[in-house]
């Protein structure tokens, strides 16, 4: 417990800075939208002359777009890579910092076991990436009441923004594997933006294609937000898979770090 409480004191600063960032990226988007709205026949004509699979890679759906939904579909393309940034950082800061900061030996010799070592800060990183998704929807539901035109399914939008915390996750648990198997992780924001950005541009490409297998690539595109519109669920094989890589990634971190060999300083 103690640990965990130290792990949760330690992720505070850093979760308030990227719930203050979530907020500010919807802000902007959502107080956008009462222009965009205004002459929907000219940003029609506009946004038509960009070929389709650039509005495809960029998340914008002209059937959609002009409904508070569908705007925040697209605003969701943005929110949810500085998302998965924030949840890249924690799971491989984990424990790639204790060897970085030569802490690593000295929480080793604690008469705790290296499961529950990683069980506390695993939780640790749950609870901000949990704290950090309450903050922004609280937000978000503000601005969408705001400004919104017209009456709009609550459900779904919930549905839209819980997709930030499932993404995350698969991040989380991708930044976990990657700290417990690396030696010694110098700079943790460069292995973040650089795998973060590799599965973005990833999904960005597949997006371009109509081959659904492609989708399985890149955690982005794992939540179809045309589909979540159109049925108010997720597409229940790539919700399996997204959790089953979870808990593979996971189980595997444990195991590599219940045999790691952790060098004295």
């Amino acid at each position: 417990m103690n640990i965990f409480l130290h792990e949760l004191k330690a992720y505070r600063k850093s979760t308030m800075i990227w719930s203050i960032s979530l907020i500010l990226v919807v802000v902007l988007f959502m107080s956008l939208f009462p222009a965009f709205t205004k002459d929907v026949t000219e940003f029609k004509k506009l946004l038509e002359g960009y070929p389709e699979p650039v509005r495809k890679a960029l998340g914008m759906d002209l059937n959609t777009l002009f409904s508070i939904l569908g705007f925040y579909c697209y605003a969701l393309t943005f929110i949810t890579l500085c998302a998965a940034i924030q949840a890249m950082n924690l799971g491989t800061s984990i424990v790639s910092k204790e060897v970085r900061e030569k802490t690593a030996d000295f929480l080793l010799t604690k008469p705790v076991t290296r499961s529950t070592i990683i069980t506390a800060k695993l939780l640790a990183a749950l609870v901000s990436l949990v704290i950090t998704n309450v903050i922004y929807f609280a937000a978000a539901s503000f601005m969408a009441f705001q400004v919104k035109t017209e009456d709009f399914s609550f459900q779904t939008f919930f549905l839209l923004s819980l997709t930030i915390l499932f993404i995350q996750l698969m991040f989380l648990a991708m930044g976990i594997i990657i700290s417990v198997s690396v030696p010694k992780i110098k700079s943790v924001l460069s292995v973040s933006l650089s795998t973060v950005f590799a599965f973005y541009f990833l999904g960005v490409i597949g997006s371009t294609t109509d081959d659904e297998a492609k989708r399985y690539i890149s955690p982005f595109k794992y939540f179809d937000t045309s589909y979540i519109m159109e049925k108010s669920s997720y597409e229940v094989s790539f919700l399996i898979v997204g959790v089953v890589l979870i808990i593979l990634a996971i189980a595997a971190s444990y195991r590599v770090y219940s045999k790691k060999d952790i060098h004295a300083v």
